[in-house]
Formats: C-alpha cells, structure tokens, sequence
C-alpha cells in the first residue's frame, strides 16, 4: 500500500497533499491576515509578538522564516536588525508578504520559495530558524525537522510556532465547537472558502500532541527541548537548540 498522511480528516497521498494544502493557500492567500484577526479575535499579533521575544533575534544573525509567508513574523525580527530570509512553499502567498514590504519601505528582507522538506540552503548557514502556525501543513514534518537542523549552525536555535489541544477544561470543548462551526462560516463570509477553513480547523486536530512534538522535535537532532503553553495549549511556542 503506498504512503498516506492526513489532510484534514481525510488521509491522501503525500504527493496529493502537497497539491491541496498549496490550493488552500492559494485561496486564502489575499485575505490571510484579516482572517487571523478575526478567527482570533486579534489575539495571534500577542501570540506572534511573544514567539518573537522568545527568539531574541539579534542585529545582523542570519535568520529563516520558513512558511513566513506575508511576513508577520519576519516584519517583528527585522525591526530588532536581524537579517532574515522569509521562505514559503507558496508563491501567492510570498507575493502578499513581498507587496505588504513594499509597503511598510523595508527592502532588507530576503523573500525564497522553498519546501520546507527539501531546503535549497547549505548547511549550517543560520543563526535561528523560526516556523510560525506552518508546520502542521508540511507534508513529512519529520523531514522538515531534519533539513531544520541541517541549515542550523552549532549553536543555532528552533523555534515552532503551532496550535495545539488545550487542556483547560471547559474551554477545549467551546472552542471545538466555536472552530468547527464558526470558523468555516468565517471563512465563507471574509475570504469567500469555507472549504479552506474547514481544512484548516481540521489539520490542527490532526496535529500531534504538545509532548509528542517535542519528540519529534529531539529525534531531529535538536536538544535542551522546551514546550511553552498558551491558553492551555491552545496554541504553544515549541524550541530546541542545535549543538
């Protein structure tokens, strides 16, 4: 029987999966932002705005956005003087973060389409390599781990970016139903694709658990693993350090 992974609650084949997850993207591509805030209440620039704090990026490292996409997280890095190369699978949604550059006069970012599986980079060539609300949509997320700790220097850091199951009683059983429910009929309204939408509520329920990443993040390479929880779990800051 040939390889299958998961889209959603459906399991295809890699290569299929692939190809739809760059269809979703591709949809919600222009209207990407506005639905975070939406779906979120606002609350993913707090989100973003810690992750950064927990990077520390410095002036001139040399850093890697990798699904950075419209460049929330690589926008925050820049400003603290890190040199960041923003990477996506996706060019619609690179296309989007490029114009919004332009529009806040930053040129110093580097913008790369690249598959996280199979990074063009040489190895150890980056200070950090960051992943924010990405992961859970790359097809082998084992070899995205690995080709993480490729590009790393010695001494480099991983940071990850992702939802996760909340462990809060009461508030994981409202927020199933909020996101199942809602979150389709959001992205009808906003972005004209609940199909999208749906699919992406799904993959978060497929992603594996808060301490089975962690997992897969040390049998990568990386040690000194921490898992930071937010809202329970909700959402979690995953890091390792390459040594």
């Amino acid at each position: 029987m040939s390889e299958q992974v998961s889209f959603g609650y459906e399991q295809v084949s890699p290569e299929e999966k692939t190809e739809r997850v760059g269809a979703v993207f591709s949809s919600v591509a222009k209207k990407y932002d506005v639905m975070n805030d939406a779906m979120s209440a606002g609350m993913h620039r707090l989100w973003k705005d810690k992750f950064v704090r927990r990077v520390k990026p410095q002036p001139n490292e040399q850093i890697l956005d990798m699904a950075g996409g419209t460049g929330d997280i690589a926008f925050r890095m820049a400003a603290r003087g890190a040199r960041v190369t923003v990477s996506d699978i996706n060019q619609d949604m690179l296309d989007v973060g490029i114009e919004r550059a332009m529009d806040k006069g930053l040129d110093s970012l580097v913008w790369s389409r690249q598959n996280a599986e199979e990074l063009s980079f040489p190895d150890r060539f980056f200070d950090a390599y960051t992943i924010a609300f990405g992961i859970r949509n790359v097809t082998r997320i084992d070899h995205a781990l690995a080709e993480a700790h490729r590009v790393l220097k010695r001494g480099g850091r991983f940071y990850c970016l992702e939802f996760s199951t909340t462990t809060w009683p009461g508030f994981k059983e409202a927020y199933d139903l909020y996101s199942h429910r809602l979150v389709p009929k959001l992205g009808e309204a906003i972005a004209g694709d609940a199909e999208s939408y749906r699919y992406l509520i799904e993959s978060i329920r497929r992603f594996p658990t808060m301490p089975e990443f962690e997992g897969m993040i040390r049998e990568a390479g990386f040690v000194r693993t921490r898992v930071e929880p937010i809202l329970g779990g909700l959402v979690a800051i995953h890091s390792g350090w390459k040594i």
